[in-house]
């Protein structure tokens, strides 16, 4: 009976390595397969087209914006610039009326 034991323990024993080995083997295939894949991801090229595509369309929709806004604030300038030289004349025109006694 111990004779038995000990044949059956050293079968556990060879049947253990085998499954040890192949759980090596198996870990062994996945690690080399996903080095694999990293050098690809890495080596290959990133796909900057759509990112310079929309770089692009944000960089003319900012432009065409901000051409908006520099003719309105010369418009306002205008404006501004026009009453002012309204209000001076009239400014102007009440101090000589104050002045000659026409007011």
């Amino acid at each position: 009976m111990p004779e038995e034991i000990a044949n059956s323990v050293e079968v556990i024993e060879l049947e253990a390595e085998k499954i040890l080995e192949k759980a090596k083997t198996r870990a062994s295939e996945i690690l080399l397969e996903a080095r694999e894949e990293a050098r690809k991801i890495l080596s290959s090229p990133l796909p900057l087209d759509a990112v310079k595509a929309e770089y692009d369309r944000t960089v003319s929709r900012a432009r065409a914006e901000a051409d908006e806004k520099i003719k309105e604030s010369e418009k306002k300038d205008a404006e501004i610039g026009s009453n002012a030289d309204k209000k001076a004349r009239q400014i102007t025109e009440l101090m000589i009326n104050i002045v000659t006694g026409k007011r």
